[in-house]
């Protein structure tokens, strides 16, 4: 239990941390949905490059690498 309330705080830092880096605004839900699927795209995608992040530190980085990518992504998808 605790292990996902975790995720969920990681995942909430990431999508606001990746918002405010890409420039777009969204809330709470927005950002913790943004910030864990953003975690299973930065892992698949570092880790086809052999980089992994462990720890709370790394999994916010892959978190907001793979938020960044998403938003990045629906920009392009949604012009």
């Amino acid at each position: 239990m605790i292990g996902f309330i975790i995720s969920l705080l990681i995942g909430a830092l990431a999508g606001w941390i990746a918002g405010q880096f890409m420039g777009v605004q969204g809330g709470l839900l927005r950002n913790m949905l943004l910030g864990i699927i953003g975690g299973v795209v930065g892992n698949f995608v570092l880790g086809l490059v052999g980089i992994s992040g462990s720890g709370f530190v790394g999994s916010l980085i892959v978190s907001v690498v793979g938020a960044c990518l998403l938003i990045f992504l629906g920009k392009i998808l949604l012009k």
